[in-house]
C-alpha cells in the first residue's frame, strides 16, 4: 500500500517510538485532518501522542496502545488509497473495532476492504461495527429481520438505507414507514392542528432519515405518489403490504396485539424490519411490550432474523456510548 513501518528497539520503561512511512503525501494530509484533528482523535483514544515529520508519523508510547494506534493509522491510509472518504464516525468505529471483540485483526480487515456498501441517491452507507454487519447481512438475507440495542447504534438508520437500496434496484415497489404514537409525558390531543400535524413529529427521525439518503425533490414526489409512506402503527391495521419495505421503529412501544397485527401486514414479495430498544418502553405500567413477546415467541422461526446491539455500537457521539454503559452498571447493581 505505499506504507511501511520502522520499529526501533524499546526503551527500558516500555515506553518507544514506531515510525510509519507514507508513499502519498496528499493521503497523508487527508490522513492527518484539518489541524491534524484526526491524530489527535486517535491520540486522545489510544493515549498515545504522534508527531508528523515529513511523510513520517512518529508514535510515541506504551507498546501495547502504540501497535493499536500504527494498525489504526494503517488501516485508514489503506481506506483513503481505495478512494474512500475518511469521517470521524469512521475513525472511532475503528478505533472500538480496532480494541474490542476476539479477532480485531479479522474486523480491521473488513473495515479496511470496504466490501459491504449500501449505496442511495445522496450517500453510500458502510456499517461501522461487526454488529452493524451482521445486521446489514440479515437485512438484506431475511424477510423478516428485528434489530434490538440501545440508542444511537444505527438500527433504524441502516434499515431505512437498505430500505432506499431495495426501493432504487426494483426489489421493491415501495418503502412503508411506521412508529407507535405513543406518548412521553404529553397528549397528542393537546398538539395543534389536524391529525397530520399531530403525528409528524413522532415521525420526524424517519423524515431524518430518509432525508439522509434522497434528494428533497425526489422524496417529497415519492411521498406524493404514496411510494414512500409514514404512518403511525395504528393505520397499519387491515393492510396487505406486498412488494414493500417495511419498517416498524421504536417497537418497544407496541402493545402484544398491535406487533402481532403489524408482523401479519407481511404480503408477497416483501421485507420487514422491527426495530427496538427494550430499555426506553413509554408504554402504561403494567402493561407488556410486544417487542418482548414477539422476541419469545418467534425466536427460531425459519425467515426471522435477531441482531442484537451493545454500547461498543453506538455511532453516534462517544460520549452516548458512556451514557448507555452507565445506565447499564446502574441497572446491573440495582437488580
Amino acid at each position: 500500500m505505499g506504507l511501511s513501518a520502522l520499529t526501533p528497539p524499546p526503551l527500558a520503561d516500555d515506553t518507544a517510538e514506531t515510525r510509519l512511512e507514507f508513499a502519498d503525501n496528499r493521503l497523508l494530509i487527508d490522513l492527518c485532518g484539518e489541524f491534524d484533528r484526526n491524530l489527535a482523535q486517535v491520540e486522545h483514544a489510544l493515549g498515545v501522542q504522534i508527531l508528523r515529520r515529513g511523510n513520517q508519523l512518529e508514535l510515541v508510547g506504551e507498546a501495547g496502545p502504540r501497535g493499536r494506534a500504527a494498525d489504526v493509522l494503517r488501516a485508514l491510509y489503506g481506506r483513503l488509497e481505495q478512494g474512500r472518504g475518511l469521517e470521524a464516525g469512521d475513525i472511532d468505529a475503528l478505533l472500538r473495532i480496532g480494541t474490542a471483540g476476539p479477532r480485531p485483526g479479522d474486523q480491521l480487515e473488513m473495515f479496511q476492504s470496504g466490501r459491504m456498501e449500501i449505496r442511495t441517491r445522496k450517500k453510500t452507507i458502510e456499517p461501522r461495527t461487526p454488529a452493524q454487519r451482521a445486521y446489514v447481512e440479515a437485512l438484506y438475507g431475511h424477510e423478516m429481520a428485528f434489530g434490538i440495542g440501545p440508542a444511537g447504534t444505527g438500527k433504524t438508520y441502516l434499515a431505512v438505507a437498505v430500505a432506499v437500496a431495495m426501493f432504487a434496484d426494483g426489489h421493491v415497489d415501495r418503502i412503508v414507514l411506521s412508529r407507535p404514537a405513543v406518548e412521553a409525558g404529553e397528549r397528542l390531543g393537546f398538539l395543534p392542528g389536524d391529525m397530520r400535524d399531530k403525528v409528524d413529529p413522532y415521525m420526524q427521525p424517519l423524515y431524518d432519515a430518509l432525508n439522509d439518503f434522497l434528494p428533497g425533490k425526489m422524496l417529497a414526489k415519492l411521498m406524493e405518489e404514496k411510494r414512500i409512506e409514514i404512518a403511525p402503527l395504528a393505520f397499519m391495521r387491515g393492510r396487505t403490504l406486498s412488494r414493500a419495505f417495511v419498517v416498524l421503529d421504536e417497537a418497544q412501544n407496541a402493545t402484544a396485539m398491535q406487533m402481532k397485527m403489524f408482523l401479519t401486514r407481511l404480503g408477497e414479495g416483501s421485507r420487514m424490519v422491527v426495530t427496538g430498544d427494550r430499555s426506553q418502553v413509554d408504554l402504561p405500567r403494567g402493561m407488556a411490550s410486544g417487542l418482548g413477546e414477539a422476541e419469545r415467541i418467534l425466536k427460531g422461526v425459519k425467515g426471522v432474523s435477531f441482531s442484537y446491539f451493545t454500547s461498543g455500537d453506538v455511532v453516534r457521539h462517544p460520549l452516548v456510548a458512556r451514557i448507555i454503559e452507565a445506565y447499564e452498571r446502574d441497572e446491573a447493581t440495582a437488580s
